[in-house]
């Protein structure tokens, strides 16, 4: 059925949410799941600071934070018995959903398992969100997954 699984992760509760499907389709297929994080480098850096309290302490952190998602989510799959590798990636000013398809490629994965998170408002309508890219321009098939709508508060939208 399926050997490899991608899973991009964001720390999103969409993309918790498809951390445990990716989990269960692993558990009955055998598979081999892949987690990415994907930094964008310009959203943690306001600009103003200097190139070496960037290289010294920001570029640090964000990469510290980035792995320890990764960590995390793998601890969980490993608990569950799911054999896990872990790659973090620095946008370098491509867009994440592009990062995505290219691993895909590279690892062999048969599937790609994402949450539908991603851009919100503006940035959305002008660039479209991540989940739809990836979709649109992976060479496997891409599981969406979202929250249920039943479980929306009464009254209102589930995000």
């Amino acid at each position: 059925m399926y050997s490899r699984l991608l899973v991009p992760l964001d720390g999103s509760a969409t993309s918790r949410l498809a951390l445990a499907h990716a989990q269960t389709l692993a558990r009955l297929s055998g598979a081999r799941v892949t987690l990415l994080h994907v930094i964008d480098e310009l959203r943690h850096s306001n600009g103003f600071e200097r190139p070496q309290v960037y290289i010294d302490e920001v570029r640090p952190r964000f990469l510290q934070a980035g792995q320890a998602l990764l960590d995390e989510a793998r601890q969980e799959m490993e608990k569950a018995g799911v054999a896990t590798d872990t790659l973090l990636l620095e946008s370098e000013g491509r867009r994440a959903s592009e990062l995505i398809v290219q691993q895909a490629a590279e690892i062999g994965a048969d599937v790609i398992v994402l949450g539908t998170h991603g851009r919100r408002g503006m940035h959305r309508w002008m660039l479209g969100s991540d989940a739809e890219q990836v979709a649109r321009t992976a060479p496997v098939p891409v599981m969406l997954v979202r929250p249920s709508t039943t479980d929306a508060p009464e009254g209102g939208v589930s995000a």
